[in-house]
This record gives C-alpha cells, sequence and structure tokens, in this order.
C-alpha cells in the first residue's frame, strides 16, 4: 500500500469477500475468521437479515443532520436501553464513545479526576488515549489530557488509595482485550462500584469490545450485577457499519444539553439500519444461550487440548472473547495459523485472541482447535529439537 499512511502492521492479504465465519481474499484463498474484524462482525459477514435491511435504508435516505428528528435513532436507542431511565448519544465509534463518556462525566461532576486502570485500552483520540492505561500508546504524542490516574487492574488496596471526593469518575472493562485478555476479578468489580457510589463517583464500563453478546450476555456488566452510570457500545453495534453508543441514566441529561456535544455523522441512518436489525436478532429468544453454549464447547475443547502444553501458560476469558497465553511470542503463531487457514489476532507479545462471530458453527469450532492444535504442537516439537 503506497498511499496510505503506514499506522498499521498489516498481514500480507487482501480479503474481498465474506459470508458468516469464511473469509475470502484476493487469490481466492478462504479463511476461517476468529477475528471477527476485531470483534465487530458478530452476526458473521454479510449476515442476510443486516444486509436487506442496509439496502432497504440505502433506497430510501442515507443521511439528514442531527438537527432534524430521527424515529430510527429513537427506536435503536429504545433497544439499546431496555427499556432502563436511560439515554443515548450516537457516535462513530468506540473512541467516539469514550470521549463522549469522558466529558459527559466532567461536566455533569464538575470534575476532572478520572481513575482508569494498568493496561486498559480505551482509544487513540488524545482523551480516549489519555485515558488508556498503556506508556506504548502514549509515546510521542507530548502531554496528555491532565487529571487521568492509572491503578492496577483487580487490585483493591490500590483501587481504595486513589478514589477520593475529587474523583469525578471510574472507568474500566469487564474484560481488558487490549491488554491481554484479562477478566476482571467479580467482586473487584462490586466493591469498584459500591465505592463510587459510596463516593458520589460515576462508574463508566466500556463495553466497546464486551458488549452485544460478546461474553455472554448482552452487556458483559450484567453478569456481574453492575449498573454503571454510564456504558459506550461500538463494534458489534454495527456488525461493521460505523457506529458507537453512549449510553448513560437519564438524570445525566442535565449536563449534555444542546450545544454540549456533537457528530456530524453519528446516528447515521444507514449504521441505524444495520444497528437496529443485530439488535432485534441478539435479542431473540434462544440467542444468547445458543452463543454460551457454543462457547462453553469451544473453551472446554481448547482446556481438553491445550491445557498440557508445554508452550501454553493459560487459557482465558468470557464467552467468545479468548486469550491464550503461550510461553513464546504469539505473532509468529498467528502467521502459522493464518498460512493454515485460520485467522486470529494477539493481545499484547504472547497472547493469543480469539474472537469468532457469535453464529459460528461447532463444525467450525472444531476445524479451528485442529488447526490450532496442528500449529501449537509442531511449535512445541520445534522448540524441543531446537
Amino acid at each position: 500500500m503506497k498511499h496510505v499512511f503506514p499506522t498499521y502492521n498489516r498481514f500480507p492479504i487482501d480479503l474481498v469477500k465474506g459470508s458468516g465465519t469464511i473469509v475470502t481474499d484476493t487469490t481466492g484463498q478462504t479463511y476461517l475468521d476468529f477475528t471477527s474484524g476485531i470483534a465487530v462482525c458478530n452476526l458473521g459477514h454479510c449476515p442476510e437479515n443486516v444486509t436487506e435491511a442496509i439496502q432497504q435504508q440505502l433506497a430510501n435516505i442515507w443521511h439528514t443532520s442531527n438537527l432534524y428528528e430521527c424515529a430510527l435513532q429513537d427506536s435503536v436507542a429504545e433497544l439499546i436501553t431496555t427499556g432502563e431511565e436511560r439515554l443515548v448519544f450516537f457516535c462513530n465509534s468506540g473512541t467516539e464513545a469514550n470521549e463522549a463518556a469522558l466529558k459527559l462525566a466532567r461536566k455533569y461532576t464538575g470534575k476532572e479526576k478520572i481513575i482508569t486502570f494498568e493496561q486498559s485500552f480505551h482509544g487513540r483520540t488524545f482523551g480516549s488515549m489519555s485515558a488508556t492505561g498503556q506508556a506504548k500508546i502514549h509515546q510521542g504524542f507530548g502531554g496528555l489530557v491532565p487529571g487521568f490516574t492509572y491503578v492496577p487492574y483487580n487490585d483493591s488496596k490500590a483501587f481504595r488509595e486513589e478514589i477520593d471526593e475529587n474523583t469525578a469518575a471510574v472507568m474500566l472493562e469487564i474484560v481488558q482485550g487490549e491488554g491481554g485478555v484479562i477478566p476482571a476479578n467479580a467482586a473487584w468489580l462490586l466493591e469498584v462500584q459500591m465505592l463510587c457510589k459510596k463516593m458520589g463517583v460515576l462508574l463508566i464500563v466500556d463495553e466497546v469490545q464486551t458488549g452485544l453478546g460478546r461474553t455472554g450476555t448482552l452487556y458483559g456488566f450484567e453478569q456481574i450485577g453492575l449498573d454503571p452510570d454510564i456504558f459506550t457500545l461500538a463494534k458489534g453495534l454495527g456488525n461493521g457499519l460505523p457506529i458507537g453508543a453512549m449510553v448513560g441514566k437519564s438524570y445525566l441529561s442535565s449536563a449534555f444539553g444542546p450545544g454540549s456535544h456533537g457528530s456530524t455523522f453519528g446516528g447515521n441512518k444507514l449504521a441505524l439500519a444495520a444497528a437496529k436489525e443485530i439488535l432485534l436478532t441478539i435479542k431473540q429468544a434462544g440467542f444468547i444461550e445458543e452463543v454460551n453454549a457454543k462457547s462453553d464447547y469451544f473453551r472446554n475443547l481448547l482446556g481438553e487440548h491445550f491445557e498440557l502444553l508445554n508452550n501454553v501458560s493459560d487459557i482465558r476469558g468470557e464467552g467468545f472473547l479468548i486469550g491464550i497465553e503461550l510461553e513464546t511470542a504469539a505473532e509468529p503463531v498467528v502467521t502459522q495459523l493464518r498460512e493454515q487457514g485460520l485467522l486470529i489476532l494477539t493481545a499484547g507479545p504472547n497472547v493469543l485472541r480469539i474472537l469468532p462471530p457469535l453464529t459460528v458453527s461447532y463444525a467450525e469450532i472444531d476445524r479451528a482447535v485442529a488447526i490450532l492444535k496442528s500449529v501449537l504442537e509442531n511449535q512445541l516439537i520445534g522448540s524441543e529439537e531446537g
């Protein structure tokens, strides 16, 4: 690619067609896609019902502007909030959703201090980058937005020492995806929530990667019994169309009136048409139950085949957000898997991140495990011979 900034280390394939879990590159090679576009294509590639919804909207009107009423926005917002006393701000990405959450928290509380966590990832704009607890994301960009402080994840003592009367909000992920697929401890999350309520601090849950069925419930925080003041969505909300959402309790609306925030393309009708169909699908009776049955099956297979391998140190995650921690570098394994027809990702230097579509079949899971087993066993044999 000669005319694009080299901001990504791109894999040397160009995917041009997709259906369900299968994608095809320009050479005609097919792959099992267990990346889902980084947890985006939760219903697989080009699901028929979502395609039809987009095509119907495409034939009517694409874009109007947020200066006008939009019944479709209200309809999708109602599906997102599930009838609770919450309101939605639509944008175009997870980064934008997190920016909106940070702005709302500071404006409502009148405070600046925001606690996030080491190894977190919340985006790459200045606000969301400043919220991200990874030095490598900050490097080279000069001074960050002031007011952010990072404490160790799952560490009650460190958190209790940091939260105070000057804190506006706490922002966290239920599973740190980019940070290595690290699940939060449920008791720790409940303690964080309790202290936030006690101190009058807003709790923000970043559900950009964990939401919309990915971790086994509509939203990851539901498994723990959390009741966040604000949560954010993107990725799976559009199944590939750019859309994000910041969802806040209704009482916060006093700080987000006309002129306080905006987005030209936020709540675009094409993206909303997709989001509505996606939410209706995920909310169908039995859908999440089937996701959980398949993810349990997958993780049981992984445990059965890999837990005793010397080059595998841990298998963790929730639902279909799975991490396999290796004793060696992950990137060469990802390359070998791709050459065998399986696409997965990394999450840090030595963690394989696996994100199949929620609609993956049992046969596709079996095939993926067979490829993983072959590559990891061959790697182990190679290292022992070396």
